[in-house]
Formats: structure tokens, C-alpha cells, sequence
């Protein structure tokens, strides 16, 4: 019996043939997954920076986060309640920061000082550019839920980050400052600190926004003197008055939505997509 004559297989054949059967070369990027018990055992908590990994999901230019050394920041999911009326829902599900230490998550500027290097030579500075938002200390918190159900599938239309529940002050600041280029570099000037009460992530005329409630803002190098801390809360409900609300990434608001889909229905986990505009990973500071 003379042997059939066996062809040899293409190459590219051996690739799509290994690619099916493994189910791709290489999984696609994720970013951190959150895990939940709702306090129905022992309370499972969360790194800080995982928690707030939807900060470099929503914001469109480039954001390294730092924190200090020893940091023990932790945030753990305690009590989560739903209720429908058939055709909507809403859930709150609350939260607690614990632990010790500042994490923040700093804006990186470059892009937008290109964009404008010719107005900031000529004089004519950028104002009231968002430097960083941070979390320090602990606290106690909650997220809002607001969605529609069509056929018995939910969808969510409204997330609702509140950081000051239950008599506890907000951990969560943000830092704004004034960039100009003055005696030949680029200047942050006039830095203004805001506490953050809320963030709202919502759909505005089909532009997916985000909406920021502040309880006080003052100078950064103010003292923390009640008379200051008095004018800092006038100031920051008349900066509420005022402040438009913040265009985000559609994949930011996207996570945002599922995030609070899997608090409404009472998911044990939820993994964040990938954050591209993550420089690295935190860098400690002292």
C-alpha cells in the first residue's frame, strides 16, 4: 500500500487553529475586580485605589495615582436595599472608608498646555483646572441607584456617589489651581481645596456628564479656624450654584452604570474595564 502524501499546514492555519481552541492568545485587560458580602458575613474590604478606579475610567487625559507610605485605606460594602414599582427601581447601597492615609489621583495637564502654549505665552492663563482629586482619612458613605425596567431587564439611568453620610464629613477633596506661564515655565497658582459631598453620573441631552456637589472651598493655604471653615461653606454652596457639570469618557460613564447595576442587584463582584489613562500603578509618597 503506497501512503497518501500528507500536505503540510499553512502557518497562519495553526494560528487561527490555536487561537479557537485556547480561546484567543492573550485575554484582554481588565482593571481591579470589587468583591461584596453586603455585611452579611464577615466584612470584605476593598484596597481604596480599586474602589476608586473610576476616576481614571471617566476622565479623558492621563492620571497617576500616589499615596502615602503605610497606607491602610480600605472601602467595604455594608448594607444594600432595592425597590421597584414595576417599571423603575432604586437602590442604595452604603459604604464605609476605613483605615488610615491619603490616596490621590492627579491630573496630568501636558495635552492641554500644548493645546494652549501660545495663549499661556501670550498671558492669558487656564483657571480653575481640576489638579488632583483625593480621599484621606475615613468616612462614611453611599451609592444611589436610579434605573427603568423594560420587559423585566433593568437598566440604569442615574449614579449617585454621596461621601458624607450619617454626621461623618467628607474624606474625598479635590484640588483647583490656575496654570500660567510666567518668568519663562509653566505656574499652578491661586490653588483652591474643595470637599466633595457628591458625584452624579447621569445623561444630559445624550452626552453622558458627571455633576459635582462641594460643601466648602478655600484657599489652599488657608488655616482650618472655624471663621475660615464658615467662609469655605458659603463659598462652596455659591460655587454649586455655578459649577456646570463635567463631560465624561462614554466607557467611564458605561462602568458607571454597570457598577451600580451590579450594587442594585446584589452582585458579589464587579470587575472595572481597563483604564488606559492610567499612568502606573500607585507610586507611594511620604
Amino acid at each position: 500500500m503506497i501512503p497518501r502524501r500528507i500536505k503540510s499546514i499553512p502557518p497562519l492555519l495553526v494560528l487561527v487553529g490555536y487561537f479557537l481552541m485556547t480561546g484567543g492568545l492573550l485575554a484582554a485587560p481588565t482593571g481591579p475586580t470589587l468583591r461584596f458580602d453586603y455585611d452579611k458575613g464577615k466584612p470584605i474590604e476593598n484596597p481604596l485605589n480599586k474602589f476608586m478606579y473610576f476616576v481614571p475610567l471617566i476622565w479623558p487625559a492621563p492620571i497617576s495615582v500616589t499615596n502615602n507610605t503605610g497606607n491602610t485605606q480600605r472601602v467595604r460594602v455594608v448594607s444594600s436595599s432595592c425597590v421597584t414599582n414595576g417599571t423603575s427601581f432604586h437602590a442604595v447601597c452604603e459604604f464605609d472608608f476605613v483605615g488610615d492615609g491619603f490616596e490621590r489621583n492627579v491630573f496630568d495637564h501636558d495635552d492641554l498646555i500644548r493645546q494652549y502654549a501660545m495663549e499661556l505665552k501670550a498671558g492669558k492663563p487656564l483657571p480653575i483646572q481640576l489638579d488632583f482629586i483625593g480621599v484621606q482619612g475615613s468616612g462614611k458613605g453611599l451609592v444611589e441607584i436610579k434605573g427603568t425596567l423594560a420587559k423585566g431587564r433593568p437598566s440604569v439611568t442615574e449614579v449617585r456617589m454621596q461621601f458624607d453620610c450619617h454626621g461623618y464629613a467628607s474624606p474625598v477633596s479635590i484640588i483647583l489651581d490656575n496654570i500660567i506661564y510666567r518668568n519663562g515655565a509653566i505656574q499652578h497658582e491661586n490653588e483652591l481645596v474643595a470637599r466633595v459631598n457628591q458625584l452624579a453620573f447621569y445623561r444630559k441631552s445624550g452626552l453622558p456628564k458627571m455633576a459635582v456637589s462641594l460643601s466648602t472651598i478655600k484657599p489652599a493655604d488657608d488655616s482650618d479656624s472655624l471663621w475660615q471653615d464658615f467662609v469655605g461653606r458659603v463659598k462652596g454652596v455659591v460655587a454649586n450654584m455655578f459649577i456646570p457639570a463635567l463631560p465624561v469618557s462614554n466607557d467611564g460613564y458605561q462602568a458607571m452604570m454597570d457598577f451600580g447595576l451590579a450594587l442594585a442587584m446584589g452582585h458579589c463582584t464587579f470587575t472595572f474595564p481597563f483604564a488606559p489613562n492610567l499612568k502606573s500603578s500607585p507610586v507611594t509618597a511620604p
